[in-house]
């Protein structure tokens, strides 16, 4: 089967690219199209892949400063010659699925483009010249996006949340199919956990980490936060002694926090949201916002609970709550089993041979 693959940008390995790397191995001569290609960030799996890069790669410093490159996005993605193919696959939040060609297309879809429907007051927060000026390319990426939704022949939702906003955005319907957990690369070793609660993310606003921090400087518990992003300053210096930034983190570092923490704190709203699995797989309950993907990945009283309204004090009645229960890693870890890599694959294989 001749297939095109299409990735909005490959500068670094996030559940998007663990998503690509899984497609990478089902279509081993697959080329593939993005805006923008860092292969000293980017696993060998997809880096065997011919890879077809955008004007925009030739722009010195790219990939520190591709996001503010967003308005020219959707002409990179659109000059792209596309060779025949029985299939294209995109895996899109951004504008993947702009990708022309006369193909069958099916999109993967992480979220329709969230910068233009979604978050853009919380990205633009305290610039009113600046919220003045993208307006207008805000609405026009909105038009572009809605368009390009009808040359898709398939949509498929990382989960019946982000179905419901391809709807909602697009007017399109879309089948569900939940991103994987990797398994073998995240395990419990069923020992005591420690002393300390998690949270594993993006420092960026709509991540809600202040209002996880806020909750914990009133509780005093120790917390420690892993990753980067445009909010760790000011989060670090809204912090107690007791919240430790850690910053990025290797797969087997994490893996050592995932083990001995006592909690996984998820206080955003997520499309979808893979660090909950990934904790769980490691046999640790998870205290998670009740609204978006959490509600598909966390099963209340088995592997963690949910609170609600988004609210610090609503957050600390979970994390008390959850610190009194009693938690069984071996019914946590089968609850992340269901998300496995073969039972992905399945899923795909049939949305692809009905």
């Amino acid at each position: 089967m001749r297939v095109v693959l299409c990735h909005d940008w490959l500068t670094g390995m996030r559940g998007g690219e663990r998503v690509l790397e899984i497609l990478c191995e089902g279509f081993p001569e697959a080329p593939i199209f993005t805006l923008i290609h860092n292969p000293d960030t980017i696993s060998d799996t997809i880096n065997r892949h011919p890879i077809h890069t955008s004007w925009l790669q030739t722009i010195p410093s790219i990939g520190k400063r591709y996001r503010y490159f967003l308005p020219f996005f959707p002409s990179a993605i659109e000059h792209f010659k596309v060779p025949p193919a029985d299939l294209v696959i995109s895996t899109s939040h951004c504008v993947a699925k702009g990708l022309r060609s006369k193909s069958p297309h099916l999109c993967y879809c992480f979220t329709p483009m969230r910068y233009a429907w979604l978050f853009h007051d919380e990205y633009l927060k305290g610039n009113p010249l600046k919220k003045l000026l993208a307006r207008p390319a805000l609405a026009w990426l909105r038009h572009w996006d809605r368009k390009t939704s009808q040359q898709v022949t398939r949509f498929v939702g990382i989960s019946h949340y982000i179905a419901a906003r391809i709807n909602r955005f697009y007017g399109r319907k879309a089948d569900v199919l939940h991103p994987p957990v990797d398994l073998d690369r995240w395990t419990p070793d069923y020992q005591p956990a420690g002393d300390f609660d998690l949270i594993a993310s993006a420092l960026v606003p709509y991540k809600k980490i202040d209002l996880a921090v806020t909750a914990y400087n009133h509780t005093g518990r120790h917390l420690k936060i892993v990753g980067t992003g445009t909010e760790f300053e000011s989060l670090k210096a809204m912090a107690g002694p007791h919240i430790e930034f850690l910053g990025r983190q290797t797969d087997k570092e994490l893996l050592a926090l995932y083990r001995r923490c006592r909690m996984l704190i998820f206080p955003g709203e997520e499309d979808f949201g893979i660090v909950p699995l990934e904790a769980q797989a490691c046999g640790r309950p998870v205290v998670a916002y009740g609204r978006g993907g959490a509600l598909e990945t966390v099963k209340a009283g088995v592997s963690g609970i949910f609170f609600d309204p988004q609210t610090p004090e609503a957050l600390i009645i979970a994390i008390d709550t959850c610190a009194n229960m009693t938690w069984d890693p071996h019914l946590i870890r089968s609850q992340a089993e269901t998300f496995s890599i073969q039972a992905f694959i399945d899923g795909l294989d049939a949305l692809i041979h009905p």
